[in-house]
């Protein structure tokens, strides 16, 4: 079994280096913690991808507790030394909503197939980001997912954080202005309802509106907002995205 020590006085497990016997994981991983122990190690993070999967239970009975799963992997840590720090996964969804204002003043809204009320409920087109993805093209993504309307990135003109939103975890939305490319709905047949472009002052008025949709989109019309930007230094633009005024 290879590890390497990180700079937080941890250790680090190679996960191609497991036994795919157990008896052998279990044996030379026991004898490894015996020796951090005595070499002032921290923490050992142990990370499982799915052909060890069976070492799990005998990683757990080393007491070895779970951090978090993925598709196809387990992550698992051990401290060794009381009280340590162990850095959270993560803790927050990310979701993004599109105001898109035509030259007729009016707005593009949705509404879902799926949700509590029987009558249409009109929103802001949008959704969460998956894994990777930029904000700003999460945004024009989703906003042609469900309405078939092209649009670009204008600006960040409002976000909301809201915890004990699913599992536990926490959720931040963001809402971007996007300028249509073009007019002609096409949408979202297995997800969306309705789709519609509708007169702004009434989306802004009517009691049949959400306070907060209509707080949001009253947002972007005044705020100036956060235009992507360019800061040097930090590599390439597919792993960084800035927002300033």
């Amino acid at each position: 079994m290879l590890w390497e020590k990180n700079q937080f006085g941890g250790v680090v497990i190679d996960p191609e280096s497991l036994s795919i016997d157990t008896n052998v994981f279990y044996t030379d991983l026991k004898q490894l913690i015996d020796d951090w122990r005595s070499d002032s190690v921290k923490l050992v993070w142990l990370k499982i991808n799915t052909e060890f999967f069976s070492n799990i239970v005998f990683a757990s009975q080393l007491g070895f507790l779970m951090h978090h799963a993925y598709e196809d992997y387990v992550m698992m840590t051990l401290a060794i030394e009381e009280n340590t720090f162990i850095p959270p996964y993560s803790t927050h969804y990310i979701g993004v909503g599109g105001v898109v204002i035509n030259d007729r003043n009016e707005i593009l809204v949705v509404s879902e197939k799926y949700r509590s009320s029987a009558k249409p409920s009109y929103k802001l087109p949008g959704g969460a980001l998956v894994q990777g993805e930029h904000i700003s093209l999460a945004a024009v993504r989703e906003v042609f997912e469900e309405t078939g309307i092209n649009t670009e990135f204008q600006k960040l003109s409002f976000f909301r954080h809201w915890h004990g939103y699913r599992y536990g975890k926490s959720d931040i939305y963001f809402v971007a202005l996007l300028n249509p490319l073009d007019y002609e709905i096409h949408k979202q047949e297995e997800e969306i309802a309705e789709c519609i472009w509708m007169d702004l002052e009434f989306f802004l008025n009517s009691p049949e509106i959400h306070d907060f949709n209509k707080r949001i989109v009253q947002s972007t019309l005044n705020s100036q907002g956060l235009q992507l930007t360019q800061i040097q230094g930090y590599g390439s633009e597919d792993l960084f995205e800035f927002f300033s005024t």
